[in-house]
């Protein structure tokens, strides 16, 4: 995953739910996640949901 830089242009290929998006994303905090084996694949992980189900790699 990387994060979303603000003011970023996402293309049609990530994929926003539609509760993320009532919610506000993308936003600053948020992730964008990618499928390695399609890099097609990508989808963006709200930044509540990341904080409590994943940490950040070192």
């Amino acid at each position: 995953m990387r994060p979303y830089v603000e003011g970023e242009q996402l293309s049609d290929r990530v994929s926003i739910s539609q509760s993320d998006k009532e919610a506000g994303s993308p936003k600053v905090g948020d992730m964008i996640a990618r499928n390695p084996k399609n890099h097609e694949d990508q989808w963006l992980v709200a930044k509540e949901y990341f904080e409590e189900n994943f940490e950040p790699a070192d």
